[in-house]
């Protein structure tokens, strides 16, 4: 079967035709499962190519499970108007997470073992993607052994305290990782952009953050710095997907209908950031998340690139992450954002 250049759906997924003929409801993972998921995201992912002005008829558990030879997968997707390129690329974006989430375990049961301290910072435009890898990330760990950070407005006592306090008692414990949905960082960009802190409140924490991180490095806590760069079509893009979703429609703030407006600023802040905060103990990792998929596989290759656990050699998948999505800042780097 040629997909123009895409890998052999029969070599990804030559279970597909055993499952379609095994009793029983199909299960998640299953391959049938998989694909009523693909074609589901319908106009998220613009898997069908059909207008929207066509009625949309999903593919049911089924006729899949009617499926039995590779002809007559790729005849009913085609009936369907199912752009079979996208259908392989998703499936082998499962396959690679799913093999990666099971690294993460490991790594996981690594960190607990040896009361490993392990903060991961998730920094980078509204609408990034941050939220989304973060549950990439955590969708089949420990939840006794992770947390997922991300604090509200400070409270007016808050406010009085030295700013890194309240994210100081969200550090994490022996044995225990912590994914921070945004961070101190705040201070960094956000703040300053939408007035929200003062200039000296600024230009204290850019003197005070390298010192306090130098501190958590000298101590042992293994810290991760991202961020997630998208360009502005892209940003002004996934707005417009929420503002039409009701299922996310929350995400959206006074915050993020300012942020178009003000992406120069953000650009600004942020190149100041990089020039400020980035150094050999606590470098920035940039991610291009242009291609959410993209940038959760990369975000999480990078994470498990940093550590020697156990089982790490008997990885059936790559942890190499790709140079064309991950990459170190520098001050030459190509910038999306």
């Amino acid at each position: 079967m040629d997909f123009s250049g895409s890998q052999d759906l029969g070599k990804q997924r030559m279970t597909m035709t055993k499952a379609a003929q095994t009793d029983g409801p199909p299960q998640a993972g299953d391959p049938e499962e998989v694909l009523a998921s693909v074609v589901a995201e319908q106009e998220g992912d613009r898997i069908l190519d059909i207008t929207k002005t066509q009625a949309i008829s999903r593919l049911t558990h089924e006729e899949l499970g009617r499926v039995k030879t590779r002809e007559g997968l790729i005849a009913l997707l085609r009936n369907r108007r199912v752009n079979l390129k996208k259908v392989v690329a998703v499936l082998q974006y499962e396959e690679e997470l799913a093999m990666l989430q099971v690294e993460l375990v490991k790594l996981q049961r690594w960190v607990q073992k040896t009361g490993t301290r392990v903060a991961i910072l998730f920094e980078g435009r509204d609408a990034a993607g941050k939220g989304g890898t973060i549950r990439r990330f955590t969708e089949h760990l420990n939840p006794r052994a992770l947390r997922v950070v991300a604090l509200p407005k400070p409270t007016i006592e808050e406010q009085g305290q030295w700013y890194f306090q309240r994210y100081a008692r969200q550090l994490p414990n022996p044995g225990e990782i912590v994914f921070f949905d945004r961070s101190w960082y705040n201070r960094a960009v956000v703040e300053p952009v939408n007035g929200f802190c003062t200039e000296l409140q600024y230009e204290t924490f850019s003197r005070q953050v390298p010192e306090f991180e130098h501190m958590l490095y000298e101590d042992g806590l293994s810290i991760v710095k991202f961020w997630f760069s998208i360009s502005k079509s892209e940003q002004q893009a996934r707005f417009d997907s929420r503002r039409k979703n009701p299922l996310k429609q929350w995400k959206l703030s006074p915050v993020d209908d300012r942020a178009q407006d003000l992406w120069d600023n953000y650009t600004h802040y942020k190149e100041e950031m990089f020039a400020k905060t980035h150094n050999s103990f606590s470098p920035w990792i940039i991610v291009k998340a242009n291609s959410k998929k993209r940038a959760r596989l990369g975000a999480i290759r990078y994470v498990l690139s940093r550590f020697n656990y156990d089982g790490k050699s008997d990885s059936e998948v790559t942890l190499t992450p790709d140079p064309n999505v991950i990459t170190r800042f520098h001050r030459r780097i190509k910038k999306i954002d």
